[in-house]
């Protein structure tokens, strides 16, 4: 048995909390906002954002964020991506060297173009972070039902550790190195989602949703090897398997907000009606930053952010996205 606190209290920090105990583990569920911890030490439930999962009375919750990092064997960050950095900054005091830190949230960041491990890395520079990612919505983790995901950690011996702690009969986990592979897929992976949410709220049928996974999937892994990832990654688990799941499911709130601004909702309007952080948005503009900083043709990212930012109407976007120049679509094969 380890000590496996999770850092956030979401959808997510509260599903992974329930499959640390299931696993035999001594779980913390730490929360920054008291009214949350308050409700779900009376509910024993996430009414809001996991309705019907219960929380067993054994899965301690608590605002103690010392507690929660003193002795512990592993730390599981799940705040979402805008508060990775402010989060990392007010644990860092309490973080022992070496100390084992599995981030769970997908993003960049906008200003500094940062992965979130590179953020945790920076204001926490005692820790030894690793990545957890994946097609796995909450709302079925926190059911239990099949879900395979993967950990990327720097050493081979720490992701097997962590593969070990988070196996279970319905939570199959692999290992990779290729961190920065990883936090791009599952980070950009939004961004598409939000496009595949639009074309269904323009009324698009199946044949947009598979040319946008597709031709998505294309634009990820341009950028992800020109940064130094690995091509493998992105048609793995948390490249195209992460991609296909955001972009079809009921559960994804980066695909609810695009549908309802494909119905003619404001950007604004739309992460209003989620009420949940869609971090699609938050991730659009640093994804369109990267696209122009590596010199990477990444045409659906740049309509996703006239769409976002300037006001473009999405059936606009995507006609432009249809009558761009001829391409080839393997063009590293002979003829």
């Amino acid at each position: 048995m380890a000590k496996v606190n999770v850092l956030g209290a979401g959808s997510w920090g509260t599903a992974l909390s329930l499959l640390l105990h299931k696993n035999g583990h001594q779980v913390k569920l730490w929360s920054a906002l008291e009214n949350e911890v308050k409700m779900l030490n009376e509910k024993r439930e996430h009414e809001s954002k996991l309705p019907g999962v219960r929380i067993p009375e054994e899965v301690e919750i608590t605002t103690d964020l010392e507690g929660c990092l003193r002795d512990v064997d592993v730390a599981v960050l799940a705040v979402p991506s805008p508060f990775t950095r402010s989060t990392a900054k007010q644990m860092a005091p309490f973080v022992k060297e070496g100390q084992i830190i599995v981030n769970v949230a997908k993003g960049v960041e906008e200003d500094t173009l940062m992965t979130l491990s590179d953020i945790i890395s920076e204001e926490i520079p005692a820790a030894n972070v690793c990545v957890l990612s994946g097609p796995s919505h909450a709302e079925e983790v926190g059911r239990g039902l099949p879900t395979t995901c993967v950990v990327s950690a720097a050493k081979r011996e720490t992701a097997e550790y962590l593969q070990g702690i988070f196996m279970s009969p319905v939570f199959r986990v692999y290992t990779t190195p290729d961190i920065l592979g990883v936090e791009l897929g599952g980070a950009l992976k939004n961004v598409i989602a939000l496009a595949a949410g639009t074309a269904d709220g323009l009324g698009y049928g199946d044949n947009t949703k598979a040319a946008l996974i597709t031709r998505g999937i294309a634009e990820i892994a341009r950028l992800g090897t020109k940064m130094g990832a690995s091509q493998e990654t992105f048609y793995g688990l948390s490249g195209m398997g992460d991609l296909i799941v955001t972009c079809a499911s009921v559960h994804s709130r980066n695909r609810k907000a695009g549908y309802l601004m494909g119905k003619g909702y404001t950007m604004q309007q739309a992460m209003d009606e989620v009420k949940m952080v869609v971090e699609g948005v938050y991730s659009a503009k640093a994804a369109k930053s990267l696209a122009e900083k590596y010199d990477v043709d990444m045409p659906i990212i740049m309509e996703v952010n006239k769409v976002l930012f300037e006001d473009k109407p999405a059936a606009d976007a995507v006609r432009d996205l249809m009558i761009r120049d001829k391409k080839v679509e393997t063009p590293m094969l002979p003829w």
